[in-house]
């Protein structure tokens, strides 16, 4: 059975960073695109970014480019997200998913399409 384990978060003071990874088990576990998702409280879950495990093609949602930034390890089982100048608003419990369809942005609003095989999540909170 295939899971994926998110680690990482924690509490941060605005402007500050964090890195989240996720790591696939078993090892032989792969899929071509891996990304994560944010669910504030009452908020509906929303893409943050999305990796090709094949080659690193990397995609971001608008509020998130140029502070965060998606990775991967070479074997392609464990996935990261560094997150600089952390804003209130992105608070809330981060998810890695495996994704269908990278390459397209809908994955950002369109999660019950585009994303199967969830973490449990790792919690992210954001204060002023």
């Amino acid at each position: 059975q295939v899971q994926l384990v998110e680690s990482g978060g924690g509490s941060v003071q605005a402007g500050g960073s964090l890195r989240l990874s996720c790591a696939a088990s078993p090892y032989t576990y792969k899929t071509k695109c891996m990304g994560w998702y944010r669910q504030a409280p009452g908020k509906e879950r929303e893409g943050i970014a999305t990796i090709y495990t094949v080659g690193g093609n990397t995609w971001y949602a608008d509020p998130v480019k140029r502070r965060f930034t998606i990775s991967k390890d070479n074997s392609g089982n464990e996935m990261y997200l560094q997150m600089n100048s952390l804003k209130p608003e992105g608070a809330g419990l981060y998810y890695c998913a495996a994704i269908i369809g990278c390459g397209f942005m809908s994955w950002v609003d369109n999660w019950r399409t585009h994303a199967h095989t969830w973490g449990r999540g790792t919690q992210v909170t954001v204060s002023t």
